[in-house]
């Protein structure tokens, strides 16, 4: 019980709040049991009868609590228990969210649920096993970013890579037009254009430190070469999955089918599939750069047939990695 005892007229939204910490289909409350939580949470002692008026004014005002023989129950919250788990298990697999941020906004998460939802989701606990950033500024990055494009105004901010001492060290000062933010393979990232070349540029937003807006006023996208017509961040996404910043160009490769649905994950319907024999022939419009990372990764499902160049540099990334491997 609290040290001091709460007046009478706060018992309509302590109600309010112990149903939602404390009931749902499975936990109905009798109006004893309301009654014991309000004095033992709040030391509102309060009748049975005031227990019956609460509950019938907050349906009255549009909450959901359903009542029936075995009490009365927070029928409909925000989010139910399985969005909440999956939004958990987003926060859990973001690496761009620190650790401390992680448990905060599990935290939070877990909030909007009742005491049962808590006891059900194991794994909040495990946060610290999980690969994540530790730049701590992520968030408020995200906010002059924000500002920055409202107001249409450059920011400027140091640019950072991780060294062998798993640290992040400064790599370069920028001062950057932005445009949009985008999250790409479990990565925030910040779409803008670098204004000392004028062209568009990627740049995670957990790499980035002492940030701050700039008096310049911003660079609109439609002036940049290419991007007259502004930017279809659909296809955009699509046609970069490791994010490099050159031109995307028209590719073809043939695939096993068995990686059809890695295919649509990795390039949505910007792929076009076709039958050529027992294979699939993809076309895709991708950068050139982060097709050659991507079909490394899948080398023994794929093979690239155009552009030429591209073919032929993985040719020459074959005949390294043999004679790193098997001619020693």
């Amino acid at each position: 019980m609290k040290n001091s005892f709460e007046p009478t007229k706060l018992a309509l939204v302590r109600i309010l709040q112990i149903l939602e910490q404390y009931s749902d289909f499975d936990h109905p409350l009798k109006q004893q049991d309301i009654i014991d939580y309000l004095e033992k949470d709040y030391g509102i002692v309060i009748e049975r009868k005031a227990v019956g008026r609460n509950l019938s004014l907050l349906k009255e005002a549009g909450f959901d609590i359903a009542s029936d023989r075995r009490g009365s129950y927070l029928a409909e919250r925000t989010f139910d228990d399985s969005e909440l788990r999956m939004l958990i298990d987003g926060v859990l697999a973001s690496r761009y969210i620190t650790v401390k941020h992680s448990k905060e906004l599990i935290e939070r998460l877990c909030s909007l649920s009742n005491k049962y939802f808590r006891s059900h989701v194991k794994n909040i606990w495990s946060v610290n096993e999980w690969s994540k950033t530790d730049n701590q500024a992520l968030f408020y990055n995200i906010e002059i970013v924000d500002a920055a494009i409202e107001q249409g105004r450059q920011i400027a901010f140091c640019y950072n890579k991780y060294g062998a001492d798993k640290k992040l060290h400064k790599t370069s000062d920028q001062r950057v037009t932005p445009y949009q933010m985008i999250l790409r393979n479990q990565r925030y990232y910040l779409i803008a254009c670098n204004e000392k070349w004028k062209n568009l540029g990627h740049y995670r937003l957990d790499r980035i430190t002492d940030i701050r807006l700039a008096d310049e006023p911003a660079t609109p996208l439609r002036s940049l070469p290419g991007h007259e017509n502004g930017i279809d961040y659909k296809e955009y996404a699509t046609s970069l999955p490791y994010m490099f910043t050159d031109k995307p160009e028209s590719v073809e490769f043939l695939a096993e089918p068995g990686i059809i649905d890695q295919i649509f994950d990795w390039f949505g319907e910007n792929a076009r599939f076709e039958q050529s024999g027992d294979r699939v022939k993809v076309s895709v419009k991708v950068s050139p750069m982060a097709m050659e990372y991507w079909a490394m990764q899948y080398l023994n499902f794929v093979e690239i047939l155009s552009p030429k160049t591209l073919r032929e540099r993985i040719a020459e990334n074959l005949k390294s990695a043999k004679e790193k491997y098997i001619n020693q």
